[in-house]
Parts: structure tokens; C-alpha cells; sequence
């Protein structure tokens, strides 16, 4: 391992990541009452001083102490550089929320530091969980930079370091491939400092694109920026307690909608249809068809089943699980108010829709309590959590490729099995996958699963309800943020435990950077010389 050139490469990045903590610290500095003295020394603006000053002052240290390096540089070093600036970006985001949430808490200060890192890592992983029970009171300024953590993290802290300082120079295609998520790490131009910009550039256009189209259904500036950010990072953060439900607007829900789809679509397409009128690569590609058929099935299977057997009854609601269990009459008021959303044939399509291409894209935006819904769609809910969206997209999960690859594995074997004279090549979109690349997806697949399951045994000893710790996990792996029970639409992660807020850190940041680069930056083999 090249320890300098991993330190110096950190040091740079975090030059960066101070130079984005600029933009909340301005907000935070206009926002705050009275004069210059008394706004530099408000909490709401000190904390992102301090943050600015660690970021800056560490990463110039090392990077000016490290700036020569000799040695080898591979994917070690690539995985090493990921891994380590998401977590040393986390530490240091979690300073402003640190600070805010000491001035308003009588926690101890490891409790509090637990809840800012949640946070932060939940927002930079594009979980959109959060522990804060009512956002709507936040200043403006933390709120954007729960925003902007999305907003970083979808496309990646890196990718945005490449189309910023595009001199990484042989170690930038290994740290590409560390943070891109899906099987494929496709270049877009020979340069990979250009496809970073490309990228950006068209994150970019859809971000201000649905910012317009929100403020054109009266969706305040504010909130049309953060849930713009939001949506195209397919986080889930929202300024609203309610989610997008608080608005309550048909219109918002739909523009949302289509933004959602195109987050979790592969960005790879975006530029294909945007830079060449490529549309016949909506049709050729089998990932997004699969991806459209899964949305459509989802959505189609949300209003038949809601329609066939109605929503869970008041008693049901009261008695399952939640952090503070609600009376009948709580439970009555709750039950009446989820079935009027779901009343009218048109809210039950629009809603069917948002929460289905909600969960598969891994956004996590709510407009219903659709853990009141049918088992049925509550438990195809929860599978395609670990669905995710397309590769090369913004969103979480296993993504729709690998599924995929192994959907043709099982088609394939069954055909051998029955043809056993006949060769059957694994295809895909007419390009024959090798052995190593189908062992490559089957070894993820498997190795996800096991996690999960290990992380779940984990959280089943920490929260006294299986629902809960089960999908607890798989929507901090996935991305998704709400899952059931405990943890559903409505509910934050704010009374779970620190154990398991710290569980699913490490669950969030796994899911995240798929797994493989932040074992092989922890591996003791990849630090040997």
C-alpha cells in the first residue's frame, strides 16, 4: 500500500469538502439575528466554522506533507482513497450537527456525537434516515446541509474531487470504480477527469430542471431546491416533517415522480440520449427494461391489492410495533387519515405509484403510511429493497443488473439441465458475460446477503422487535431509509439505541460503497508492502 499518496489524495479531497461547507456557513451567517459578533458566535454558524477550519487545516497538512510519493498505485490505494474520505467527509459534516445538537440537547455528548454521524452518513449514503424528530424546526442552514450531504454523496464525493481537481492522475480509475456503484464502470470519455464533469453536468441540468418545475406547482424556492436535491440523489431528506405528504399536491408528486425514475436510471443513458439523441438505447438496454417492468408491476400490484383487501384495521395499528405506542383512539384518527389518501381512484394510482417507484429507485420519500398496507405489498416492499435501482445511477441496492445476471444464471442451468448436449451462453443484451464476470456479480450477491443477515441478528438483539431490525437493515444497506414497524414511513430512527445507530452506520456506509472497496481498505493483506 502507498500510504503517502492515500493521505495526500484525502488531504485534497478535503480541501474540497471545505470549500462545500462555505455555501451552509453563508446560509447560517444571514440567517442568524443581530450583529456580526453575535451571529460568528451562534451555534447555527460556529459549528461550520469549526468543520471548515478541521477540513481545511487537515487536508492541507497532509496534503503538503505527503505531496511526494513513489511506489505502486492499484486498486489498494484507489479502494484505501474511497473508503477513508467518505469517512473522514462524515466526521467532519457531523461537526455543524454536532454543535446545533448539543445547544438543544440534554444527552451526553457520545449520544449526540451518535445522532450527528447517523445523520451525516445517512445523508452522504443517500439513506435519508434520520434521528431528528422535527426537521421543520432546524435553521435553514443545517437543513441544506442535510440537503447537500445527499446531494454529494449520490453522485459521489470523489467523482465530484475528479471533475474539480482532475489530477489524481493513475489511481483516479481505481477510486472511479471504488465509488460508482454497479458491476460496469463505463467511461464516458478517454479522460476520466471529462466523464466526471459529464456526469456532474447532467446531475447538474436535472437538479435545476425539477427545481423550476417544483416552484411551478407553488413549491417554495427553499424546499423546491432541497427536494430537488433530494430526489436526484434519490436520498429522502425532506424539510418537512410529513415528507412530500405535507404538500399535498398531485402535481409535486408526479414532477417527483419522473425525477425519481430518472435518479435511479444509469446516468450512462442520460448522457447517451442527451449528447447524441441516443433513444434507441432505452429499448436496446435490458437493465432499464427490467427496471421499467418492475416499477410498472410494482405500482400495478399496489393499487389491486389495496383495492381487494383495504388497509390494516385501528387495532392492528395500535399493536404493531413503534417506538411510542399509540392509544386507539391515535390509532383511529391515523387509520381514517391513511384510508382517505387512498379513497379517490386517482390518489390510490398516484400514491401506488410514488411509493413503489419510491422504494425501487431507494429515495425513500413518503406520501403514505404504507406500512398500513396490505402484508402482501408490504412484503414485496421489503424484497425490493435489495433491488435497488439501475447501475451507474444514484441509487442503492444490489441493482437491477446483477438481478439481472442471475435471473439469466437460473434460466440458463435450468436449460442445461434439461438440453444437456446443448452449449447455452449467458447473454446479456447480446454481449456473452465470462465466467469471471458472472462469478464476480454471484459472489456480491451472496456476500450481501450474508451480511445482511448477520447485521440483522445484530440489530434483533438490540430492538425487541424482528420487523423492525430486519428492515432496519435492509434499508440502511439499501439506501432506502423507511422500512417497517418501528422504523416505517413516518417514524425517525431517533429512539433506537446507540449500539444500533452505530450498526447501521457501518450498514449504510457498506451499502453504499458496495461492500468490496471498504473490506479491501480494511483488510490488513492490502496495508502490507
Amino acid at each position: 500500500m502507498n500510504h503517502r499518496y492515500v493521505i495526500y489524495s484525502i488531504g485534497k479531497l478535503l480541501q474540497i469538502l471545505a470549500l462545500v461547507l462555505i455555501v451552509p456557513a453563508l446560509i447560517a451567517l444571514f440567517e442568524t439575528d443581530g450583529g456580526l459578533g453575535a451571529r460568528l458566535s451562534h451555534h447555527n454558524l460556529t459549528g461550520f466554522l469549526a468543520a471548515i477550519a478541521v477540513s481545511l487545516a487537515a487536508g492541507s497538512i497532509m496534503a503538503t506533507a505527503f505531496r511526494k510519493n513513489k511506489g505502486r498505485i492499484d486498486v489498494r490505494e484507489g479502494f484505501a482513497i474511497v473508503t477513508f474520505s467518505w469517512l473522514a467527509t462524515a466526521l467532519i459534516g457531523a461537526i455543524p450537527f454536532f454543535t446545533y445538537l448539543s445547544a438543544h440537547s440534554g444527552a451526553s455528548r457520545f449520544a449526540v456525537w451518535t445522532d450527528a454521524m447517523f445523520e451525516t452518513m445517512s445523508g452522504l449514503t443517500t439513506m435519508g434516515a434520520t434521528v431528528i424528530a422535527d426537521v421543520e424546526s432546524l435553521p435553514r442552514s443545517i437543513l441544506f446541509w442535510r440537503i447537500l450531504t445527499h446531494w454529494i454523496g449520490g453522485m459521489g464525493i470523489v467523482t465530484l474531487a475528479l471533475a474539480l481537481f482532475p489530477a489524481f492522475g493513475v489511481v483516479a480509475y481505481q477510486m472511479f470504480r471504488g465509488e460508482t456503484t454497479g458491476p460496469s464502470k463505463e467511461r464516458l470519455r478517454p479522460r476520466l477527469a471529462q466523464t466526471a464533469v459529464i456526469l456532474w453536468g447532467v446531475y447538474a441540468f436535472f437538479t435545476l430542471l425539477e427545481t423550476v418545475l417544483l416552484m411551478a406547482g407553488d413549491m417554495p424556492f427553499f424546499d423546491a431546491v432541497c427536494h430537488s436535491f433530494s430526489t436526484m440523489a434519490t436520498g429522502g431528506f425532506s424539510t418537512r416533517n410529513a415528507s412530500v405528504a405535507s404538500f399535498d399536491s398531485a402535481y409535486i408528486e408526479w414532477v417527483i415522480i419522473a425525477f425519481m425514475i430518472l435518479g435511479g436510471t444509469n446516468f450512462f443513458i442520460h448522457y447517451r440520449i442527451i449528447f447524441h439523441n441516443d433513444w434507441e438505447t432505452l429499448k436496446n438496454n435490458r437493465e432499464f427494461r427490467l427496471y421499467v417492468a418492475i416499477l410498472i408491476t410494482a405500482s400495478a400490484l399496489c393499487v389491486i391489492f389495496i383495492l381487494a383487501q383495504g388497509l390494516h384495521s385501528s387495532e392492528w395499528a395500535q399493536n404493531n410495533f413503534k417506538s411510542q405506542t399509540p392509544s386507539i383512539a391515535q390509532a383511529t384518527v391515523k387509520t381514517a387519515a391513511e384510508m382517505e389518501r387512498v379513497a379517490a381512484p386517482h390518489d390510490l394510482i398516484r400514491r401506488s405509484v410514488f411509493q413503489s417507484v419510491s422504494v425501487v429507485t431507494t429515495t425513500g420519500f413518503v406520501v403514505a403510511d404504507w406500512n398500513m398496507w396490505p402484508d402482501f405489498i408490504r412484503t414485496t416492499f421489503f424484497i425490493l429493497m435489495f433491488f435497488g435501482g439501475c447501475a451507474g445511477s444514484t441509487s442503492g441496492g444490489i441493482k437491477m443488473i446483477r438481478i439481472l445476471v442471475l435471473i439469466k444464471v437460473v434460466t440458463n442451468q435450468f436449460r442445461t439441465m434439461v438440453q444437456t448436449r446443448r452449449v447455452h451462453p449467458l447473454k446479456i443484451g447480446g454481449a456473452v458475460l465470462n465466467e469471471s464476470q458472472v462469478a464476480s456479480i454471484g459472489s456480491f450477491f451472496v456476500l450481501y446477503i450474508f451480511l445482511f443477515a448477520a447485521f440483522s441478528a445484530i440489530m434483533a438483539a438490540i430492538i425487541p422487535d424482528f420487523t423492525t431490525a430486519v428492515t432496519s437493515v435492509a434499508a440502511a444497506m439499501g439506501g432506502i431509509g423507511p422500512g417497517l414497524a418501528g422504523v416505517g414511513a413516518f417514524e425517525t430512527y431517533g429512539w433506537i439505541p446507540t449500539e444500533g445507530k452505530w450498526t447501521l452506520i457501518v450498514c449504510m456506509l457498506l451499502g453504499r460503497l458496495e461492500i468490496y472497496t471498504v473490506l479491501i481498505a480494511f483488510s490488513p493483506a492490502s496495508w502490507r508492502k
